[in-house]
């Protein structure tokens, strides 16, 4: 199972959010039918290796009625409430009567006005991905018991499989990068090799002769490179001799 050992996750990966945002909708529906007594859920995901504050645009977050995914903006907005307890202890946190706990003001004025009355959340950490799951009730009992069963279970595998995804997505990108730049890599040689017959000049300070007129141009490097070599350094001989100097 996924190490639940876990410090505050901070941020959200902005580009993981479609993908995490389908498996956390299938695990909190998942999650209302395994547990009992609760009448929604919600699940929310965080990157712990990212910096800055984790605020309400910081977080991809799933739920299955509207009002609980405002339950979750709250916590999160406030540094209050079961999701932000779980968190910081790595443990399940829950309330089984939001009109007599009083742990968390703000959560509990909006979770009342919403009509739940119990809450649980269980927290999961799996290579630098952090899942809670937070189930609602509309009536007092305890839900942390209810959850920690085949909920639990579906937690773990669930966060482990979406972990594992992502870094597979990550990998798959850097591939195509290192591919972008092997291919661009003879280009910018054959560029190399006209600046240092142009200027005289050994491969070194050619490529940082390039690369100065790569960022004083705001173009990239490969596309200067290409330019280079179809033009044969034609018209680029004053700007490379003037920072040559």
């Amino acid at each position: 199972m996924p190490d639940r050992t876990h410090s505050r996750p901070t941020t959200t990966c902005q580009t993981d959010a479609p993908f995490l945002g389908r498996g956390l909708a299938d695990l909190a529906e998942q999650a209302v039918s395994c547990t009992p007594d609760s009448c929604g859920a919600t699940a929310t995901a965080v990157l712990a290796s990212d910096a800055g504050g984790c605020g309400d645009g910081d977080r991809t977050t799933a739920a299955t009625h509207p009002d609980l995914s405002a339950l979750v903006s709250v916590q999160l907005r406030s540094g209050e409430g079961p999701i932000l307890a779980a968190l910081d202890t790595g443990r399940p946190a829950g309330a089984d009567d939001l009109l007599y706990d009083r742990r968390w003001p703000r959560f509990r004025a909006s979770a009342l006005d919403a009509g739940v009355r119990s809450s649980a959340a269980l927290p999961f950490a799996c290579d630098g991905l952090t899942v809670t799951i937070s189930v609602y009730g509309l009536r007092p009992g305890s839900l942390e018991k209810a959850a920690q069963g085949t909920t639990e279970l579906l937690g773990d595998l669930t966060t482990e499989s979406l972990a594992r995804d992502r870094l597979y997505r990550a990998a798959l990108v850097q591939v195509d990068q290192l591919d972008a730049a092997l291919r661009a890599r003879p280009v910018v040689d054959q560029a190399c090799g006209i600046v240092m017959y142009v200027l005289g000049c050994d491969a070194d300070h050619a490529f940082d002769l390039l690369r100065r007129l790569s960022q004083r141009t705001n173009r990239k490097l490969t596309e200067l490179a290409g330019n280079v070599v179809r033009t044969r350094g034609r018209g680029l001989e004053k700007d490379l001799i003037e920072l040559g100097r």
